[in-house]
């Protein structure tokens, strides 16, 4: 009888002290770019400009990055550092739609993935004229997507024509 009266007495405890111990941890795991360490500010300088808009989902991401960063070879030091510096220069616009194709890319079954990977790898061995020119004609149609041919009313209806409802949909 005295440990079921301990045990739902400590249970009560938990519960009521569990809201303060998550809002701890919210407050630790979205720390403002002054509360970084300094390796951490070392590692992440090229997001420092965004760092304190950011959600604590991303910021621990990129604070795990910076943590393993020490034992990286310096190649992947290096080519973690670019790609820092790349995504620090898109627009909100450009970071959204890079996000949109990185969620819709893990998607893809594995021979799908295999295929962009080898298409990727084929794209990183062309001259940098031909890629210049590939990235001209990307520029040319939205996210590099090939757009779609320009809509023709049906025979017989004139462009601007009211639906026979009289209502038009947009």
């Amino acid at each position: 009888m005295i440990r079921a009266v301990a045990l739902t007495f400590a249970l009560s405890l938990a519960l009521v002290l569990a809201p303060s111990a998550a809002v701890a941890q919210i407050t630790l795991g979205s720390p403002s770019w002054s509360q970084l360490s300094p390796q951490e500010r070392e590692v992440l300088a090229p997001l420092a400009p965004e760092w304190d808009r950011w959600d604590a989902q991303r910021k621990q991401k990129w604070r795990g990055i910076a943590q393993r960063y020490p034992k990286m070879a310096p190649e992947e030091q290096q080519r973690i550092q670019q790609q820092m510096k790349s995504w620090a220069q898109l627009t909100p616009q450009q970071r959204a739609v890079a996000r949109e194709q990185y969620k819709s890319l893990r998607q893809l079954p594995p021979e799908k993935k295999d295929e962009v990977r080898q298409r990727w790898e084929e794209y990183q061995n062309l001259p940098p004229d031909q890629k210049r020119e590939l990235a001209a004609r990307a520029q040319q149609s939205p996210a590099g997507r090939t757009l779609a041919p320009p809509m023709t009313p049906p025979a017989g209806v004139s462009p601007g024509a009211a639906p026979a409802d009289g209502k038009r949909t947009r």
